[in-house]
This record gives C-alpha cells, sequence and structure tokens, in this order.
C-alpha cells in the first residue's frame, strides 16, 4: 500500500475504533397510553438559559423556539418566517424597517408582549454596554421607535438585508424587562414551552405552556438531559433512558443503531464548515494558484470517509447545504493531483514548498491534518502539523496574532460567509470584488437578490480559495422510530419541539 493508503486507512480504523456497546432492545414505556412526553440528550450542559447574555450553542438548543422566540424565525431550511411580527415593510433605501406585532401575546409571567417590550429587547442588543454575543450583527441599527403597541420601527445606519435573518436568531429573542435580570436561571419567554426545573450537571425540564399564543405542542413535558461520553450517549439511547439525541457525538457508533430498527438514524447537515485556513497574506499563500493547487491536491470526500465514518457533505465554497441560496461548487476545483502540480510548477515551484499546519488539539482537526499532510506529499508538498491547544494557544497565535501559515478549524456561526470580508480577519484575504459582493446583499431589496447575492459570493470564494473548503459538520440525528417532527437540517443550533410528536 502507498504512504497516503495506509494513512487513510489507518484513520477510518481509528474512526471506528471505539467499541460500540451492545444495543438491548430499548426499553420503551409501556403503549397502552399515548406519550406526551421526550427526554432529549445533547453532550454539552448550557452555562445559563439567556442567549442574550452568552454565546455557548447549547443556551439555544435548549430555549430558542421552546421558550424564547423572535420578531421572526429561522426554519430547518434557512428560511425566515414571520414569528412575535406578523409582517413587516423594508423601505425602498432598505434604511427602515417597520414590524407589525402579534396581538394577544403574553410572556410567561403574564406579561403582555408589545411594541414597547420588543424596543427595550433590540435596545437592549445594541446599547453601548451590551453583553450580547452577537452585538455586532446589530450594528446597523441606529434607533429603535415603538410608535404604537402594535408597531416597532427600526431605522438603520446603513443598509443590512440580512438583518432579517439576524433577527431570527437567538440572541435577538424577544425579552420581558421584568425577568431580565434572572433569565439566565429562570427563563421568561413567550414560547410553547415554560420553564420547568434546571438540576445542574443533569436536565432541564420544560412544560407545555397553557396560555400560548399559537398552535399547543403535542408534547406536555420535554427534558434535555446532558450526557457528554458518546458511549454513554448510545448506552442512554439503548437503555431507552433518552428517547432521541438530535446531535450524536460519535459517527464510529452509528452503524450500530442502523442495524437495529428500534432506531431511525437520520443524517443531515448543520451550518458548520470545516475548512483549512491560510493565511493569505503570507507566502506562498498570497498566489491564487498556490492555493488552488492545494485545493485540487485532496480529496473531501476521503477526509470525510476515513475522519469522519463517511458523514458530512464536501463542500466548494464557505457556505453549507442547509443555507438558503447553497451551490455544490466540489467540481469548481476537485481532486486532480496532476493539475496540482502543473500549477505549482507554474506559480514557481517545481521543487515543492514547504509550510506549517498549525491544528487545534480537537479530533476531527487532527485526523484531517494527517491525511492532508499526505495528500500534500504526493505533489512535493511537505507540510509539517504543529499542534496548538484550544481555545486558548490557538485563539491567540492563529485568529489575533494570524502567526499561522494554514489551521483547520469547524466555523460554527450560522451564515458566517461574511468572514472573507472582515478585515482584518485571521484569513488576511482581502478581495474588492468579494466585498463587493457582501455589500450587495446588505443593500439588496428581495429575497430573489438576497439569494443571488449569496451565490456571486460562494462562487468567487470557490474560485479563489482563500481557504481550503472541505466539508459541512454533519448533524447525526438518532432517535425512537416512533417519534417524529424532529429537526433533519441544522441552519441555526437548535431543537426545535415545537412540532415533535410520538406515532404512536
Amino acid at each position: 500500500m502507498s504512504r497516503l493508503s495506509n494513512i487513510l486507512a489507518a484513520a477510518a480504523l481509528a474512526a471506528g475504533a471505539v467499541t460500540a456497546p451492545a444495543l438491548a432492545p430499548a426499553l420503551a414505556p409501556a403503549l397502552a397510553q399515548e406519550r406526551n412526553d421526550i427526554v432529549i440528550g445533547m453532550a454539552i450542559e448550557p452555562t445559563g438559559l439567556d442567549p442574550t447574555a452568552a454565546a455557548p450553542v447549547a443556551i439555544g438548543q435548549v430555549v430558542w423556539k421552546n421558550v424564547f422566540e423572535g420578531l421572526v424565525t429561522v426554519g430547518e431550511n434557512g428560511d425566515i418566517a414571520p414569528q412575535l411580527a406578523t409582517s413587516w415593510d423594508v423601505s425602498g433605501d432598505g434604511l427602515t424597517y417597520t414590524f407589525k406585532l402579534r396581538d394577544g401575546v403574553t410572556f410567561h409571567n403574564g406579561k403582555p408582549f408589545n411594541a414597547g417590550t420588543a424596543k427595550f429587547a433590540i435596545d437592549r442588543i445594541i446599547a453601548d454596554d451590551s453583553v450580547n454575543p452577537q452585538k455586532a450583527l446589530y450594528s446597523a441599527i441606529q434607533t429603535v421607535e415603538a410608535t404604537d403597541d402594535r408597531t416597532l420601527v427600526l431605522k438603520l445606519s446603513r443598509p443590512s438585508y440580512d438583518l432579517l435573518y439576524w433577527l431570527g436568531f437567538p440572541a435577538a429573542v424577544m425579552v420581558e424587562p421584568d425577568s431580565e435580570p434572572t433569565n439566565a436561571t429562570d427563563p421568561v419567554g413567550t414560547g410553547p414551552f415554560v420553564f420547568s426545573e434546571w438540576k445542574k450537571g443533569n436536565q432541564v425540564t420544560l412544560d407545555r405552556n397553557p396560555d400560548y399564543w399559537g398552535d399547543a405542542p403535542a408534547l406536555e413535558k420535554v427534558t434535555f438531559r446532558f450526557i457528554a461520553d458518546a458511549q454513554a450517549q448510545a448506552a442512554a439511547l439503548s437503555s431507552g433512558g433518552v428517547d432521541a439525541i438530535p446531535e450524536f457525538a460519535a459517527p464510529e457508533l452509528v452503524a450500530s443503531f442502523e442495524a437495529n430498527d428500534k432506531f431511525a438514524v437520520v443524517p443531515g447537515t448543520t451550518g458548520m464548515e470545516v475548512v483549512a485556513g491560510m493565511n493569505n497574506a503570507r507566502a506562498p499563500f498570497d498566489d491564487r494558484r498556490v492555493r488552488q493547487a492545494l485545493m485540487m491536491a485532496i480529496d473531501r470526500q476521503a477526509i470525510i470517509d476515513a475522519t469522519n465514518s463517511g458523514l458530512g457533505t464536501p463542500i466548494g465554497s464557505h457556505f453549507s447545504p442547509s443555507d438558503a441560496g447553497y451551490e455544490d461548487l466540489t467540481d469548481v476545483l476537485p481532486y486532480a493531483p496532476e493539475k496540482a502540480k502543473a500549477l505549482l510548477a507554474e506559480a514557481g515551484f517545481n521543487d515543492g514548498l514547504a509550510f506549517t499546519m498549525k491544528v487545534p488539539n480537537r479530533g476531527y482537526a487532527e485526523r484531517a491534518a494527517e491525511i492532508m499532510q499526505a495528500y500534500f506529499a504526493q505533489i512535493g508538498v511537505t507540510a509539517t502539523i504543529e499542534s496548538s491547544e484550544f481555545p486558548a494557544k490557538w485563539l491567540q497565535d492563529v485568529f489575533k496574532d494570524t502567526n499561522y501559515d494554514m489551521t483547520i478549524i469547524g466555523h460554527a456561526e450560522p451564515l458566517d460567509i461574511g468572514i472573507y470580508a472582515r478585515h482584518p480577519y485571521y484569513f488576511n484575504y482581502d478581495n474588492p470584488d468579494f466585498d463587493a459582493a457582501m455589500t450587495a446583499i446588505a443593500d439588496a431589496t428581495s429575497e430573489e437578490d438576497r439569494i443571488a447575492g449569496y451565490r456571486k459570493a460562494q462562487e468567487i470564494l470557490a474560485e479563489d480559495v482563500p481557504a481550503l473548503f472541505l466539508y459541512a459538520w454533519p448533524k447525526i440525528g438518532i432517535w425512537n422510530a416512533d417519534v417524529e417532527g424532529l429537526w433533519v437540517n441544522e441552519p441555526v443550533p437548535s431543537n426545535d419541539m415545537t412540532g415533535v410528536h410520538w406515532s404512536k
């Protein structure tokens, strides 16, 4: 076997090295009566329950759409839909957003939702002393006006068509002023479930909201149980200790569940893109031909197969299949090692080149780095792997100081293609055409123009490759086969329980 074949085989073996627990028949509750509760397994326990005050993704995965709601919401396919606002109007210059708000909505503490509380929530996001983790997304909002109880007007300093999308995020949910100081431990929203109990280190329980303004959910009780270890997750599923794990942590154990008809194994996509970022301001990565050659030197699907048990979607740009407007651009620079060699020679590297891959000590990144190292060697490129402790060391050296050649990281923020237009940012990428494409998206006056803008932005990145685009992180759902209504895809990290029910 070639060195590359040996590495691919070893990586595939390592990816499946964890021994799956024997799967006993799932211990389902007696089916004499219909189930009206569910237990959801999560790998990470949130640090608090207020998504407007802290960044961890796990917060939104418990409370977004369940306890808290926004003016608008983001659907499973990345579409924007009304929620606490029934409609909106955007002025021709893109600088005024007028929202008509839903009538008859109350918070869980009995206080009414109206334009005054909506103004409070948005003002809190953009305030100078705001601790909102996504404050930058809303920086175009200049003033917030409650012109009457049912009308909210946002005045912008510049066009920002994606503002509607950002307003659907967990960070922009509506907050009742009196509950704001205690939402981290006793969240109060307008959603279909009310907070019941948090047993720290174990679980959070939600109960159905009897006064919900919309259609009542089928479930009366939802319990989020926190299980970090992959083996323990598998055992909990097998024993019936949990009914579903929407994001199963161990791809190597999936096959065991696929063979058991008590379970549904549902692979989907997330908004997280795994990329090999390059320092575009540093030679040789300041030469597009070198970047293109390195992209054509690697087989994306082989990396997914060997590092992630085949689960994940190859991508050709910094965009996920779960995002509205996604284009499959993997054929722009496909695996073609001979063409890669020719491009390197054209760029003046007939004898190859050498650089360092500064890789965070995360399993997916370390395994991918080893395989990419072997692929690069086949075109005469020497890539030395240097481990970097994550998050502290990596964030300082790579993200802040940009002291690196190449790295590998998963970008988990939804719809974050605009990072390539941030100056400065750790890619040190500067392309006026891409910046113009992002400006056109902000200036869009229709959803069609917005989607067209994102397609243009994707196409520029696919050709220019400021990073090597590897794959979209998979959402591996495993749940009791009788559970229906859980999201398959995840454009925004979430566990939307509003449509979940038991089929029998």
